[in-house]
């Protein structure tokens, strides 16, 4: 079962979400969600906690987490993170992070936590690739959201309902209800605030990939239009030792569209190593 509960790290207060493992000793998996923080009716999370105890923040400003005030830009989050590393009871964690959630949890890892044990990222932003006047991906600000949403999912008649399916390529509509229209328009708000410029990257970020020193799976979804698998593989190329996967018939959230294969990779990977 789910539970919610409030973490201080330092003046900073997160909502976070607990999944409590079955298995007594089963490792922590911090969740570094994307532009939309993770529900607790998202079936991926039961798969995963068979195996981990799940702690997933909503980032300063999501969900329910204060906003972030003078705090504003990606390296505030950043440290934002080591200090939740600093405070959790567990000596290692597997860093699990997806879509704007992966490009912090890269730059957490570039940065180095002596708790790091594993990361994962998941369909990640963060890296600049292209020309300086080509682009990497859409821009998720200036896009219609129709077609966000056709580009984000293998399957978009099958996009899931109920709030965790109700993503950044949603608009606000009769559809929602008022708290998850809320939520939305929180997110937007602050995903602006921390990524409008440079949009959704660092441009020096993949200069220090290299000192990733924590066992590093990159993992895909092979129909995501907006970050493509081909900028994920290269992605991991600039990260020591780290393996790449995809999976079949997911896009943008392989974890929603593909459960089960997701959470297998991840504990394929966990348990064999370096991916």
């Amino acid at each position: 079962m789910s539970e919610l509960e409030t973490l201080r790290i330092g003046p900073i207060e997160l909502e976070v979400l607990r999944r409590r493992s079955t298995h007594a000793g089963a490792p922590t998996l911090v969740l570094l969600h994307g532009i939309n923080n993770i529900s607790p009716h998202a079936p991926f999370l039961d798969l995963l906690a068979e195996h981990g105890e799940i702690v997933a923040p909503s980032h300063p400003g999501f969900g329910k987490s204060p906003g972030p005030d003078d705090r504003d830009t990606i390296y505030d989050l950043v440290h934002t993170y080591r200090g939740m590393l600093d405070a959790l009871p567990a000596k290692k964690v597997t860093l699990i992070g997806f879509s704007f959630g992966g490009w912090i949890a890269a730059e957490v890892a570039a940065a180095g936590h002596p708790k790091l044990d594993r990361l994962i990222l998941v369909d990640a932003f963060g890296i600049k690739l292209a020309g300086r006047e080509e682009r990497d991906f859409p821009h998720l600000f200036n896009t219609n959201p129709a077609e966000l949403k056709r580009l984000a999912w293998h399957d978009p008649a099958n996009c899931p309902p109920g709030s965790y399916g109700v993503g950044w390529h949603a608009a606000i509509g009769d559809a929602m209800s008022d708290e998850e229209m809320v939520t939305l328009a929180r997110n937007w708000d602050s995903l602006c605030l921390y990524a409008w410029r440079p949009h959704m990257y660092n441009p020096r970020l993949k200069y220090w990939l290299h000192r990733i020193a924590a066992p590093t799976l990159v993992l895909w979804g092979a129909s995501d239009l907006i970050v493509t698998p081909e900028y994920g593989r290269t992605y991991a190329g600039l990260i020591p030792g780290a393996g790449f996967s995809v999976i079949d018939s997911a896009g943008h959230h392989p974890e929603l569209e593909q459960p089960r294969a997701f959470v297998d990779n991840i504990f394929r990977f966990a348990g064999g190593g370096r991916g």
